[in-house]
């Protein structure tokens, strides 16, 4: 059984409630374009791959066209610490450089677009891999030399270099720093 949940004006909420239901805490949303009247679904999700197009928008007029310019953090785990350590671990230290890298720039403007309330159930990220220790301190090094600000975290008390995320950016503005890594999977 399934319930619609009103919210403000012209947004919609619609969860399930049915045990038999595949994904039990499942949510679709649907949204009033206010051009054009058109109804939209948005189906939520954890993650984006790299190649993964962008949705399209609507101008001025009404016109579709495609939004290639989105905000997105990239969160770069090495893959050496991924065959060794437990998968958990490694997880927890990109979640950890994800964090502080949103945090730390709390007040720029492109972060607090990524973590508003109309962008914080559809969030972009891109999870990529380098192979070990002297690739991640590589890429940190070209990052800071591009102007791109991220994080490079640092297990303690081990002193290890264990992953990075960049602060939230638009996708056009980092894409080539990272293009000739992998997806990490």
């Amino acid at each position: 059984m399934a319930s619609l949940l009103f919210s403000p004006p012209s947004r919609f909420s619609l969860t399930s409630s049915n045990a038999r239901f595949p994904f039990p805490r499942a949510r679709i949303r649907a949204y009033l374009s206010p051009p054009r009247g058109v109804w939209s679904r948005h189906l939520n999700s954890m993650s984006q791959s790299a190649g993964s197009e962008s949705l399209p928008s609507e101008d001025e007029g009404g016109a579709k066209m495609e939004n290639s310019d989105v905000i997105v953090q990239y969160v770069v785990l090495r893959r050496d610490l991924i065959d060794t350590w437990p998968l958990g671990s490694v997880v927890t230290q990109g979640c950890h450089a994800s964090v502080c890298a949103i945090w730390s720039h709390k007040d720029d403007p492109q972060t607090i677009e990524y973590c508003s309330s109309q962008n914080i159930d559809s969030m972009h990220k891109v999870t990529l891999e380098v192979k070990g220790e002297p690739h991640i301190l590589n890429l940190s090094e070209k990052l800071t030399a591009g102007g791109i600000t991220h994080k490079l975290w640092i297990e303690q008390p081990e002193n290890i270099p264990t992953c990075l995320a960049t602060k939230p950016y638009p996708k056009s503005a980092v894409s080539s720093f990272f293009k000739k890594l992998k997806l990490c999977k």
